[in-house]
């Protein structure tokens, strides 16, 4: 037995009883295995009183995937001390690697050296991959914001931590810039797929000022497109709005309130300018990516921040206008992404194989919806294609379950985990 399943025991407990209550034994089964997934095999507790956290089958800690991984863990810590101590010394560790490099990923568990060592830019041996993306810093926001207000904690929104938010505002008010301001470049030379590599000598596609902060990568970690990857925008609008309220109320730093209020109010201008587009079918909706320029990327992509996850994210209510024709776009065969085959069908991504549809996917359209039946489809279709393994995977070919991708990938089986939870009617 790990040393932390006793945590989550009579959780797991309550939970399976209502699900066979609703005679859903496959979903309780499969809860089980899922719901414990980060905390037995993901998380370890290291010698400086902080906790690393991987995302699975890759020894590395993304700071993304660590913060939605221990999500669906907050309703429980606000009751377990136990549980909420390890989720503040998680919190610990991002104010630790942040500071070392606000442009990384994913990080080591100490200066070892591990990753991508070739990459061609700022190197440090903390750092396991410098792919900017906007939504790794969101995430950190996020989970510190969503901890505090779930638990009542404030231990770890304490000087470090402020020195970390600051960190996160500078970088994104020098991004808003980033032609004339921005130190940031990447490239993998002989990259595996040509978005694992930024394009102009590792400055990526050209952008125009717009009021968003610029981002290099997706959170598929695949490069953008075109540099406004809209999720992350609406992301980054909701997690300021959240430092302000903490810079008020904890740290009692006005100034500090109103620059991240500012920010977002830049931010979320730029969207409503440059993010929203009148398509042919289906009126405006959110575009994926813009700069600036006048140039879109109509899509949607698997991994969270997406447009489908909005009301999710805390954007917009999710019977907005907008939102839900955006919606029907993602949810269409006239999204690039968007798979159907006698299997599944739903949201995939261009990070993994044509044609694979992604769990995440499928829990976050549960999530943002209010309408049973489509709920109960996409637990159907989670709860019969694990092939035998009884936990999700990053991707699944939508016509044959057995063929998948990452058989251990944490993040899945938490937001899955998560939309059980919504489904039996417990608090998420």
């Amino acid at each position: 037995m790990n040393q932390f399943s006793h945590i989550l025991r009579e959780q797991i407990d309550t939970v399976c009883a209502r699900l066979y209550q609703m005679g859903r034994d496959d979903l309780a089964l499969l809860f089980t295995k899922c719901y414990p997934n980060t905390l037995e095999t993901t998380t370890k507790l290291l010698d400086d009183g902080s906790a690393f956290v991987i995302t699975g089958d890759i020894h590395a800690m993304w700071l993304r995937d660590s913060a939605a991984q221990v999500h669906h863990y907050l309703p429980v810590a606000a009751k377990n001390e136990e549980l909420a101590d390890i989720i503040e010394k998680m919190i610990k560790r991002y104010a630790l690697y942040v500071p070392k490099d606000p442009y990384a990923n994913a990080f080591n568990e100490c200066d070892n050296d591990r990753g991508h060592k070739t990459d061609l830019t700022f190197r440090s041996p903390w750092v396991w991959e410098r792919k900017y993306e906007v939504d790794s810093l969101c995430s950190v926001i996020f989970i510190a914001y969503k901890f505090w207000k779930k638990t009542g904690r404030t231990a770890h929104l304490d000087a470090d931590c402020k020195h970390m938010f600051e960190i996160i505002l500078d970088l994104w008010e020098t991004e808003q810039y980033h032609a004339e301001k921005s130190p940031y470049t990447f490239e993998r030379p002989n990259p595996p797929k040509p978005t694992d590599t930024l394009t102009h000598d590792g400055h990526g596609s050209p952008v125009g000022y717009t009021g968003m902060t610029w981002s290099g990568f997706r959170p598929s970690d695949d490069a953008c497109t075109y540099h406004y990857l809209i999720p992350s925008q609406m992301y980054a609008v909701v997690v300021l709005g959240y430092l302000a309220e903490i810079a008020r109320e904890i740290f009692g730093d006005e100034a500090m309130a109103l620059r991240a209020e500012k920010l977002a109010a830049e931010i979320d201008a730029g969207i409503q300018k440059f993010g929203i587009v009148e398509h042919p079918k289906y009126g405006k909706m959110y575009a994926y990516e813009t700069d600036g320029l006048g140039n879109y990327n109509l899509m949607d992509d698997a991994n969270v921040p997406s447009l489908l996850s909005a009301p999710y994210l805390g954007y917009c209510k999710a019977d907005d206008p907008i939102y839900q024709n955006t919606r029907r776009f993602v949810l269409s065969e006239e999204n690039p992404y968007y798979f159907s085959g006698s299997k599944l069908h739903g949201i995939g991504s261009p990070h993994t194989d044509h044609g694979y549809v992604w769990p995440i996917s499928l829990a976050l359209q549960g999530l943002t919806s209010d309408d049973p039946a489509e709920i109960e489809e996409v637990l159907d279709m989670m709860a019969h294609s694990h092939a035998g393994t009884y936990f999700m995977h990053e991707s699944i070919d939508a016509n044959d379950e057995n063929n998948f991708s990452r058989s251990w990938f944490a993040w899945a089986n938490s937001i899955f985990s998560e939309l059980v939870l919504k489904y039996a009617g417990f608090e998420i």
